[in-house]
């Protein structure tokens, strides 16, 4: 049997039976200690972070400080300010990963399939030609091919 080397994972399968108290974003954008958060930006109304649990490699989130659940409710200087970290993010990642295409979104309520419903955020997805391949149809296995360690400090080096 082929065994597939994912040491980050334990912390979420590990933490699926514990209740999170209080919102986790809230929590990373009050902390100072953006390393240990994977924070990789921060602006005036927002902060990126880096998907503790990726679909893919260089799986960013784009938040806004504020805690609301829907983006209507945010005002017009957060929206802005949300909007262009998302493009500060993207070019950033095109730099430092130079990725095929992205997958960007967002999931707006619990049924929509949102991990954190009562705190918008933006997904970005960095996608390449082969990133899809038979793992996770037949081994029901996600190949993350990168350190979150490793993509912080690569990142960090091409801001």
């Amino acid at each position: 049997m082929d065994k597939l080397w994912a040491p980050w994972r334990v912390k979420y399968i590990t933490g699926l039976s514990k209740k999170q108290k209080g919102c986790i974003f809230c929590k990373i954008s009050r902390d100072k200690k953006d390393s240990q958060n994977y924070v990789i930006s921060r602006s005036k109304h927002s902060f990126s972070v880096l998907n503790i649990y990726p679909y893919n490699n260089g799986h960013i989130l784009v938040v806004p400080y504020r805690h609301v659940g829907d983006f209507v409710n945010l005002n017009k200087e957060e929206k802005e300010d949300l909007w262009g970290l998302l493009e500060t993010t993207k070019k950033l990642l095109d730099k430092a990963l130079k990725p095929c295409g992205y997958n960007v979104g967002m999931n707006i309520g619990k049924m929509a399939g949102a991990g954190f419903p009562n705190h918008i955020h933006i997904h970005i997805v960095p996608r390449w030609n082969g990133d899809v391949n038979f793992m996770p149809v037949t081994g029901n296995t996600k190949v993350i091919s990168q350190s979150l360690q490793a993509l912080l400090k690569r990142l960090k080096k091409c801001k």
